[in-house]
């Protein structure tokens, strides 16, 4: 089949699992990346073979499948440098435990091995996330980051991370870190520092989100392109800017929808991705699996916008084979 049509459950986590899989079903999705949090899928119990069975029972109700689950909250704490109120505000009364940083820290690191565990008896090979980092606070290089400040960083997230990984590994499970601000890999050359960092080929590598890019002004296909042997999996998500001397790239921490913010996220289709060549980018370098709907537009009613969307992802699929007229699509410039 071609690549599967699936919708990201993270922003629909206020209602229950089984509510989610029948509005997906309705509208026409192949299936559901599954986020670990709310009701939909407890990592914990991936040992339990009834709670199992009874996620796969309603995907198959819903005519659904899964080929990915996402757990970037829990796996957010894992490098993270503080841990504050943010995380209490996102990780589960398991993993916040006391809330002494170091033991959440090690808690979340715990839950992230669970989460391949689950993903395996799901029949999963592919998990998403984030992965925190302790050199975020120093984007802004001031006050100065030494160079040591910052592999120090790298370090620490090679540390925390392997032995994460080896449990992957022994599951015949992928991680794909989703390259993000607040992420030890956020744009391109921290993708590579990142790559360079831990050395996982085959099991460690990104989910790839153009969104994120837009708004930092980089090039999305060139990313595809160059780090193909690494894209696990692709998030179908849109933002735009809105730069007009005073909204500025960095939010000047304002919601998501408020019109001051110099970047925003937009329902699918209607902002700054170039998305017929990134597809034909993605046919490029082969990739097949799942192109998955991730809802953040907070002005639009996501009931209408998310069954809208599977049409316009639907399209995107089924545009110029692989290698057809590529080389008019290698740029995202107009």
């Amino acid at each position: 089949m071609p690549r599967p049509i699936t919708l990201f459950t993270g922003q629909w986590a206020d209602l229950p699992f089984e509510e989610v899989a029948r509005l997906a079903g309705e509208w026409g999705y192949d299936g559901l990346e599954i986020a670990c949090w709310g009701d939909h899928l407890d990592v914990s119990r991936w040992d339990d073979a009834d709670y199992v069975q009874s996620r796969k029972d309603i995907l198959e109700r819903n005519g659904l499948k899964v080929w990915a689950i996402s757990n970037h909250l829990t796996g957010q704490a894992v490098c993270d440098d503080p841990i504050d109120a943010r995380h209490r505000d996102i990780l589960s009364d398991r993993v916040w435990g006391d809330g002494d940083a170091e033991g959440v820290r090690q808690r979340a690191a715990e839950d992230m091995k669970d989460t391949a565990r689950m993903a395996a008896k799901l029949g999963v090979t592919q998990v998403n996330g984030f992965t925190g980092s302790s050199i975020w606070k120093a984007v802004a290089m001031f006050p100065p980051a030494s160079d040591e400040f910052i592999a120090a960083g790298y370090r620490d997230f090679a540390d925390r991370w392997n032995p994460i990984l080896d449990v992957f590994e022994e599951q015949g499970v992928r991680f794909g870190l989703e390259v993000h601000p607040s992420e030890i890999a956020y744009d391109y050359w921290t993708a590579k520092a990142t790559l360079e960092a831990i050395d996982r080929p085959g099991v460690f590598g990104f989910n790839f989100d153009p969104s994120h890019f837009v708004w930092q002004q980089l090039d999305y296909v060139a990313f595809v392109l160059d780090f193909a042997d690494h894209i696990f999996h692709v998030h179908v998500k849109e933002s735009i800017t809105n730069l007009d001397g005073r909204n500025g790239v960095l939010g000047s921490h304002l919601p998501w929808a408020n019109p001051r913010r110099g970047w925003t996220f937009v329902s699918t289709g209607h902002g700054a991705v170039r998305w017929e060549p990134l597809f034909r980018a993605l046919n490029a370098i082969g990739y097949e699996g799942p192109t998955s709907v991730e809802w953040e537009d907070a002005g639009m009613d996501r009931l209408i916008g998310a069954k809208e969307a599977v049409g316009f992802v639907r399209a995107l699929n089924e545009i110029t084979p692989p290698g057809a007229s590529f080389d008019s699509a290698f740029s995202t410039k107009a």
